[in-house]
């Protein structure tokens, strides 16, 4: 396989120019020693002390005209830092993206804590146990969290993607958790049919954005991002209401119901609950910045 390498300073510099580059774009100048980091694999330290520069050659994986052509597609293309590097931070993982899955985000995060607390809460060792289901899986992020935090659960990843399984699927092999999480390409809660009534609990991230609302997201997202795990239907409420509908035949009584929604829609997915009729100790809870974006339910 042929090297390629360039100079520490002619990278320097290359770094002081993408940096302002990103600056003028918008972009936070941070991306470009994530970059750096992720596909050169220059550490954390030699980039603040800048000791890198000093280095006569450092190895790359590809040309290093290939490093340009990245960065333009980030400021440019506004192709997402995480596509470019393969890489998303989240939790305590370093999960492989691609465009087949939506990115984890930092605030999805609170949803494996809300879980944890609740068991704590109802003083019920038993929904630690048993089965639990990560409806539209994507990355897998949801699954991975539940099946380290609950090492004695069977967790099902589900995603209407084959393309988004087979991501999921490679971060559970990388990561150790391949024999923990069992995986089905399907719509929500039908690949589990057997299941019915034995669920200790049901957590999702659904798409929840409003058809209409799609074009005005950052450009990042709109032109990137699976639209499968953005667009919720007209108001953005059509997979939360499948989940509340369907829920109730999975869950065990006492089972969990957990789902993260788009910032003001918690009045109307707590009424959907409440009317559905099989759900009680229903809450909401804010995300890291103190918006509703979490609904939790249990089954009577």
């Amino acid at each position: 396989m042929k090297g390629y390498f360039i100079p520490g300073w002619d990278l320097w510099c290359w770094r002081q120019e993408a940096q302002q580059q990103a600056i003028a774009a918008g972009i936070s100048a941070a991306e470009v020693d994530w970059l750096l980091r992720e596909l050169v694999g220059i550490d954390r330290l030699s980039l603040r002390l800048e000791s890198f520069k000093d280095l006569p050659q450092i190895a790359l994986p590809f040309p290093p005209s290939t490093l340009a052509v990245l960065w333009q597609q980030r400021t440019q293309a506004r192709v997402p830092v995480q596509y470019l590097t393969g890489r998303a931070p989240w939790r305590n993982f370093s999960l492989t993206v691609s465009p087949a899955v939506l990115i984890p985000r930092p605030e999805t995060e609170c949803l494996i804590d809300r879980v944890l607390s609740t068991i704590t809460q109802a003083s019920n060792p038993a929904l630690s146990c048993g089965h639990w289901a990560d409806l539209g899986t994507g990355s897998g992020a949801i699954a991975l969290a539940l099946a380290k935090a609950l090492p004695q659960a069977t967790l099902h990843a589900i995603d209407r993607s084959a393309a988004a399984l087979a991501v999921a699927q490679q971060n559970a092999e990388q990561l150790g958790l391949a024999a923990r999480i069992q995986f089905y390409q399907g719509s929500w809660f039908e690949p589990i049919a057997a299941l019915q009534g034995q669920l200790s609990g049901m957590v999702s991230n659904p798409p929840y954005i409003p058809t209409a609302e799609l074009p005005t997201l950052q450009p990042e997202v709109f032109q990137h991002e699976p639209h499968l795990a953005l667009d919720g239907g007209t108001d953005g409420l059509d997979c939360i209401r499948h989940l509340i509908t369907t829920a109730p035949q999975f869950l065990q009584p006492g089972g969990i119901w957990l789902i993260e929604m788009m910032a003001g829609q918690a009045a109307v997915v707590h009424q959907l609950l409440n009317d559905q009729g099989s759900y009680d100790q229903i809450e909401i809870y804010p995300d890291l910045s103190g918006i509703d974006r979490f609904a939790l339910a249990k089954r009577r």
